[in-house]
């Protein structure tokens, strides 16, 4: 399966517990991975290492990405307005920037510096 971060989302079980909606993150030349957080972790009785049984499913892919986790972050950072005055074309450039990272903490880091260069233009 090929996709970026945020393309691929899985649902499934991990050992019996569910799971929906979670990211799969690419690794270059090579499978995908998902992290398993300590939730899961302390509901299933694991540590990192230990062996489970996963059943995972490919959630209905529409081709287009879901903007309103970014558009949610710029409105708690108080840029929304400033966003929404841009241009159609610059608008689609700062989205595009985020989802074609490749993990969670580099889309964090996107949204940042773009939350950031959105607050310079309102000065």
């Amino acid at each position: 399966m090929k996709g970026k971060w945020g393309d691929l989302k899985v649902s499934g079980t991990i050992d019996g517990y569910e799971i929906k909606g979670k990211n799969l993150g690419p690794v270059k030349n090579s499978d995908k991975k998902m992290s398993v957080n300590s939730e899961i972790r302390n509901a299933i009785n694991k540590d990192g290492g230990d062996t489970v049984i996963v059943t995972l499913y490919l959630e209905n892919q529409t081709g287009t990405n879901d903007n309103s986790e970014i558009l949610e972050c710029f409105k708690d950072a108080q840029v929304l307005q400033i966003f929404k005055r841009l241009d159609k074309m610059e608008q689609t450039e700062i989205l595009n920037e985020i989802w074609t990272v490749a993990t969670d903490d580099q889309k964090a880091e996107k949204i940042i510096k773009a939350i950031d260069n959105l607050e310079s233009k309102r000065r």
